[in-house]
């Protein structure tokens, strides 16, 4: 890993330490504002749509989307636009028009919370656990990638690098809490696009444009070529190659369970949502999102396949992979492809750009840890502690126990950066934590809000039995009993979690006794009246502050996106 070293200059230095003081000193501005629970939690459910959407999509710009897609980028090309137009923004339009009216007007504080009030406490047990345990994954993701980052700019060894990030991410969101981490995520959100927009143009410059591009992508035949330049059926991230198997696998597995089973049930989103000021505010914050979310792609992804073709260390990595293997490529090269942005940003950006563009880096890594933590600590302390630990105790409990939170999250994610360390892509990583936790959830979510008579015994055994079923998948995958290669592992044990879940559920729902129809209003589509899912002042707003015309244009945009290059 020292072998890539980032060669930066005074001034370079000197812009990564007026960003870092900076945030600092957002989560210190923040601590003014934190005198309770709720504050620290949910900031006061008192932000307006503009920050709560752009947090909303910074929250969600961390590793997996930065270091995760530009890897996905230099070994598959254009199919990892899928992630983005097929696997995010319908289910982001989704969350804002159907789902997020329940979690804002039932107000509730998390979304397991939401879990117990409509199928009780085992469930809710089963998705609090898990759900904690899934942050402290992925933020570990985030950490080990911020590590990486001061390991080549300073040589330090990882470890150091590990406790310095880790610090520095607990210090603003142990002063301020959510408000700390929602405010710099609204500044990491310019940050990042600032940095990697330059990065993307440059890289362009160096490989003739456009057409440049898509001529050298072409010509390398034995590591994809023309495939690469097309969307569609995107067999090599699938990993089927029967073209209707993989474009079944991509719309089912990626594109309807892990969307929106991410998407939909995932607090670390919801939470940002949750802090806003109104419904209407809360149903906005993923349709604002969904707008930057359809370009992120080309300052990450494009990034990535220029780096395949222009650095020489990765053109020889994507060669040999395509021939021997991963470990014989790694073995060859010393790289992977999830160093493909680092590679090309010490190739490519002058001194001062350098330094914006590590900025943008630490600033992504930080927005996905901070969001990773801040969805932690509300969970363990609303969900686990206060439910079964310590009942009824005083507001300021809470709040201490929540910041003890963010000390034991940060730590035990130091530990948890090292198993992140044994994945060459770490999208392949992170689907998988997806398809274990994401897309059973994402099942007995849609059952239970659309279907009254799923009983709450069937929630927790759906839950159960779809989780255990996408760890065997896993496990089938990983021995041999069936190989896939690319991400098409991943997609399948998402399908298989979700189809038994569902499939379980409802017949468990037909042996068991639900709950009585009175208890449902706010939980359950058809006992909620429309009154309570809107504000009654929404008609009268502009268009562009009504969600479901909003909705619609983000819809249309996403669609002639996936057309122009399919």
């Amino acid at each position: 890993m020292t072998e890539i070293r980032l060669d930066a200059a005074w001034i370079d230095y000197l812009l990564i330490a007026l960003y870092f003081l900076f945030v600092l000193g957002v989560g210190w501005f923040a601590k003014r504002g934190v005198s309770n629970s709720i504050e620290f939690f949910l900031s006061g459910r008192s932000l307006p749509a503009w920050v709560t959407g752009l947090a909303f999509i910074s929250a969600n710009l961390g590793a997996v989307e930065v270091m995760g897609m530009s890897a996905n980028g230099a070994q598959y090309g254009y199919p990892t636009f899928h992630y983005f137009w097929v696997g995010a923004v319908p289910a982001m339009l989704f969350l804002g028009v159907v789902m997020m009216p329940f979690y804002y007007g039932s107000k509730v504080r998390s979304v397991p919370e939401f879990m117990r009030m409509r199928f009780g406490t085992g469930a809710h047990l089963v998705n609090a656990i898990s759900f904690a345990l899934a942050q402290i994954l992925i933020a570990g993701v985030n950490l080990y990638l911020l590590g990486t980052i001061v390991n080549r700019l300073l040589g330090w060894p990882l470890w150091v690098g590990l406790v310095v990030a880790a610090a520095i991410v607990l210090a603003y969101i142990t002063l301020g809490g959510l408000s700390a981490a929602i405010y710099n995520e609204v500044l990491q959100f310019f940050v990042i696009v600032a940095a990697l927009l330059p990065l993307t143009l440059i890289g362009l410059h160096r490989v003739g444009g456009w057409q440049g591009l898509v001529d050298r992508v072409t010509a390398d035949s034995e590591a994809g070529g023309a495939e690469q330049l097309s969307t569609w059926p995107g067999a090599a991230l699938s990993g089927f190659e029967n073209p209707v198997l993989s474009t079944i696998g991509i719309v089912f597995g990626l594109g309807f369970v892990l969307s929106f089973g991410y998407w939909t049930t995932n607090f670390v989103e919801v939470q940002r949502a949750m802090a806003s000021k109104d419904i209407t505010s809360a149903r906005m914050t993923p349709i604002i999102g969904a707008f930057p979310k359809m370009f992120v792609p080309f300052i990450v992804i494009i990034p990535g396949m220029i780096a395949a073709v222009l650095v020489g260390e990765l053109t020889r990595y994507k060669e040999v992979y395509a021939a021997e293997g991963e470990a014989a490529a790694t073995a060859a090269t010393g790289v992977t492809y999830n160093d493909s942005l680092l590679l090309l940003m010490r190739d490519v950006l002058p001194t001062g750009l350098l330094g914006l563009a590590i900025a943008g880096l630490l600033a992504a890594f930080m927005a996905g840890m901070a969001a990773n933590v801040s969805a932690f600590n509300t969970v363990f302390s609303y969900d686990l502690w206060q439910q079964y630990v310590k009942k009824d105790r005083p507001d300021d409990y809470y709040l201490k126990v929540g910041r003890i939170a963010t000390v034991a999250a940060c730590v035990i994610a130091i530990f948890s950066a090292l198993i992140a360390a044994n994945f060459s892509n770490l999208m392949d990583y992170l689907q998988t934590l997806f398809g274990f936790f994401n897309a059973p959830l994402f099942a007995t979510f849609l059952l239970g809000m659309f279907w009254k008579r799923a009983t709450p015994t069937a929630g927790w055994v759906g839950l159960v039995a779809g989780t255990l079923s996408a760890v065997v998948v896993f496990v089938m995958s990983e021995t041999g009993v069936f190989s896939l290669p690319g991400q098409g592992a991943a997609f399948l044990a998402a399908g298989v979690a979700f189809v038994v879940d569902i499939v379980l559920m409802v017949v468990v729902s037909l042996a068991t006794q639900p709950k009585p129809v009175g208890e449902l209003r706010g939980l359950v589509y058809s006992e909620t009246p429309r009154a309570d899912l809107v504000d009654p002042d929404e008609k009268s707003l502009p268009i562009w502050r009504r969600p479901v015309p909003m909705a619609i244009l983000g819809l249309v945009l996403v669609i002639a996106l996936n057309v122009v290059f399919a």
